[in-house]
């Protein structure tokens, strides 16, 4: 039986064996509807980071509600962008792998590609060119400014290296930019005054250069973006403003869900876990663990609690009412909320797509398949 075919029989979830990762189509929509609007309100473009999901039919998505490009972080990746034809790709890293570069070069060729990628050094700068002597033209690259990760470390060692990109025949000093989630993990009045610094020091940057061309100018990931924009706004107008998140998509029960300035985000993913054991008073073992479920940036949780601790195959639910405490059954299938998008798609090449998540039995409605 064909994808097709399978799909035009109206298949249920309970089709399908556990354990299982599923996508909720109507929370993905709405979360992309309401990002697309915030964004539009500001003036603000975005290239979503397309590894959060590595699935290009939820890339053209994106695309499809007005993403400025797809952002991804290795050579690989980008190569699978490039197989689906997306014309427009940001990478947010250092690329100096002489495989990657050398093949990049001859993509230059394509007229109709553009992508720009980090540089952090005068010596990644150096680096790069003889990789690139032979391309077709040169390669766009961004200044990256850093904070806790790769990055030049002061405005002054960034204007060093946008310095020795302008030297650079094989290169074009394309913008600056960085990634300011490295920097803070909560919500506290420290951490969001931190991400504020980093990115004024940004906007420092690009207000040192000389530039011939509209920049770039690129921050913001999931966690910080409102931060971002009010910190960006000035350069609306003289630059294009590229945001990077890439889990508002998917959004999560979890730490974005803790953390997000968007309120009206749902989560779009759950996994989904039967009951296998229930070998003692307060216990129920479920058949989904490490190998199946992000775990971290936080324990799955369910209706009857968070679960306790992840085996490879395991998930452990605890109570501790009597008799057998608040539990699911022997042989229940439980729906699990889950935490971090970026580590739950990696451990799946299919995920179904669910009409919506909280039907008793959900309809299936399309496959979306990961390149990983």
């Amino acid at each position: 039986m064909s994808q097709r075919e399978f799909l035009d029989s109206a298949p249920r979830l309970s089709a399908f064996a556990t354990p299982l990762l599923t996508i909720d189509a109507s929370a993905m929509s709405h979360n992309v509807a309401l990002m697309a609007e915030w964004l539009a309100a500001r003036g603000l473009s975005i290239a979503p980071h397309g590894k959060t999901t590595m699935a290009p039919q939820l890339w053209q998505q994106l695309l499809d509600a007005g993403a400025w490009g797809i952002t991804l972080a290795t050579g690989w990746q980008l190569q699978v962008a490039r197989h689906f034809g997306i014309s427009r790709v940001l990478v947010a890293n250092e690329v100096i792998d002489p495989v990657v570069l050398a093949w990049l070069g001859a993509e230059l060729a394509d007229p109709a590609f553009q992508v720009a990628c980090w540089v952090d050094s005068v010596e990644t700068v150096e680096l790069m060119r003889p990789l690139l002597a032979g391309a077709a033209r040169p390669l766009d690259v961004i200044v990256e400014l850093g904070g806790a990760r790769t990055g030049a470390r002061t405005v002054a060692t960034a204007l060093e290296v946008a310095a020795a990109v302008n030297a650079a025949p094989e290169l074009t000093l394309a913008g600056v930019g960085g990634y300011e989630g490295s920097l803070a993990h909560d919500r506290s009045p420290a951490s969001v005054e931190s991400v504020r610094r980093y990115v004024r020091d940004v906007v420092t940057l690009h207000d040192a250069v000389a530039w011939d061309r509209e920049p770039i100018v690129t921050v913001g990931g999931s966690a910080y973006f409102d931060i971002v924009a009010e910190e960006l706004a000035p350069l609306v107008g003289r630059a294009t403003v590229i945001l990077r998140s890439g889990a508002y998509q998917v959004h999560d029960d979890g730490f974005y869900r803790g953390i997000t300035p968007m309120a009206g985000f749902r989560s779009a993913m759950h996994g989904w876990a039967r009951v296998i054991s229930r070998p003692e008073p307060g216990l129920a073992i479920l058949d989904g663990g490490k190998r199946d479920f992000p775990f971290d940036e936080g324990m799955p949780v369910t209706d009857f609690g968070p679960v306790e601790k992840l085996n490879d195959q395991h998930a452990y639910l605890r109570s501790s009412e009597p008799p057998l405490g608040q539990l699911p059954r022997l042989g229940q299938v439980v729906r699990l909320g889950l935490s971090h998008p970026c580590t739950a798609f990696d451990k799946w090449r299919v995920i179904p797509v669910v009409a919506s998540a909280d039907e008793t039995d959900p309809r299936v409605v399309d496959l979306i398949r990961t390149w990983f």
